[in-house]
């Protein structure tokens, strides 16, 4: 008898062994999904395995990996919380058995057709989060043990803590490369103008919703943005690129920067209802001697000449983008004389937890003297961050008339 029980519990080590071997963690997230599948129905002694990843929205689980079972993943398969076998397990974040599988009991019509007669469902958590849940089938009768929801569940708790590690790096690597792909290297070259601008990810929220633009409009008059999706990561630089797009489309149309700026809240009222940003957007006349300027809630743009030190424009910013349907918005006019610059950026730079952020805006000001636009970025630079990594993304923009 004990020695029996040695057995057992050696298989069950042999067992753990196997879906903690350290060279998965060398693998993609394809690769080490598929492996995992590939294991767990060999210890199982199961036909299907499949893993059902929770979706942005948090309400629907999404086919992401499958064996016996790839049609789920090919077809795009598709699941409410809540709904049939996997949708109770994700909403009930618990194991769920069913020896029998029928239609009162599954709402995935592969299962049905596949023949697959009982399934074991765990739920994939991450840090109290739901992430996904993973499922095995027998294509004849079974009766799975508590050894089986032991096993799959440590087999679920590893393939969570995997897949999210992996999608972190992806979601940044591929925010990056959105976000570059969105932000000019260099600004567009103006005659009259010299410009030079920064874009920087924070260490501790990474690429986010900060950007820049400078483009020239029909009526010869150049457009300047800068703005500030909140939130970071992927989400915050999509919303990013298509509030970008959507402020160059309505700046084709009227050289007045307050009707751009609430057609542009309309679309996001419309379209984004969750997002909420910050923008600056002006309007320099064709003779450059002008400038118009409405501000969504960012931070007033600095002001440098040779005539003495930088200050922040006196402007009264309307509400941020999305935050009240049919905001008012309102202009404000400068004169723009030669060698006078507007140096635009977001609250990263100029935002400390141990001050007041109107602190940083008056440093900023401080620091900035007239001079070639590069110089003026590499200075600010070198002087608010002191040579250390950004907390937050921060972008800026130098416009220098000459």
């Amino acid at each position: 008898m004990a020695e029996s029980g040695a057995r057992s519990s050696d298989e069950k080590l042999r067992r753990l062994q196997s879906i903690a071997d350290a060279a998965l963690s060398r693998l993609g997230v394809e690769e080490l999904l598929a492996e995992l599948l590939d294991r767990t129905r060999d210890l199982l002694d199961a036909d299907t395995a499949v893993i059902l990843l929770v979706d942005s929205t948090g309400t629907e689980l999404v086919a992401t990996a499958a064996k016996g079972l790839e049609e789920e993943v090919q077809q795009g398969f598709r699941l409410r919380v809540g709904d049939g076998f996997a949708g109770r397990v994700a909403a009930q974040q618990r194991p769920i058995a069913i020896e029998h599988v029928d239609h009162s009991n599954v709402v995935n019509p592969l299962l049905l057709t596949k023949g697959v007669t009982s399934v074991l469902g765990v739920p994939m958590i991450n840090a109290g989060r739901l992430t996904g849940v993973l499922h095995v089938g027998a294509l004849t009768h079974r009766r799975f043990t508590d050894d089986d929801v032991e096993l799959l569940q440590l087999v679920a708790d590893r393939a969570s803590l995997a897949t999210q590690a992996r999608l972190s790096q992806l979601d940044r690597a591929t925010t990056v490369a959105l976000q570059n792909s969105l932000l000019p290297a260099r600004p567009a070259s103006i005659p009259g103008l010299d410009v030079a601008a920064r874009y920087i990810p924070g260490a501790d929220v990474g690429v986010g919703g900060d950007w820049y633009d400078l483009f020239t409009l029909p009526s010869g008059n150049v457009g300047i943005a800068i703005g500030d999706v909140a939130g970071s990561g992927l989400r915050a630089a999509v919303v990013m690129g298509r509030i970008r797009s959507a402020l160059r489309a309505y700046a084709m149309e009227t050289d007045d920067p307050a009707d751009v700026l609430t057609r542009l809240d309309r679309k996001v009222q419309r379209f984004e209802p969750d997002a909420m940003a910050t923008v600056l957007y002006a309007v320099f006349d064709a003779e450059l001697r002008n400038v118009t300027l409405s501000s969504a809630g960012h931070l007033p743009p600095i002001i440098v000449t040779d005539r003495g030190p930088g200050y922040p424009l006196k402007l009264t910013p309307d509400l941020p983008l999305g935050a009240h349907e049919d905001a008012p918005r309102h202009n404000t006019h400068v004169a723009v004389r030669c060698g006078d610059c507007l140096f635009l950026y977001t609250d990263g730079l100029v935002e400390r937890r141990d001050r007041p952020i109107t602190a940083g805006i008056a440093q900023l000001a401080g620091v900035l003297t007239c001079g070639p636009a590069d110089t003026m970025c590499a200075t600010v630079m070198a002087r608010l961050l002191h040579n250390q990594a950004a907390r937050d993304d921060i972008a800026a923009l130098a416009v220098r008339r000459i």
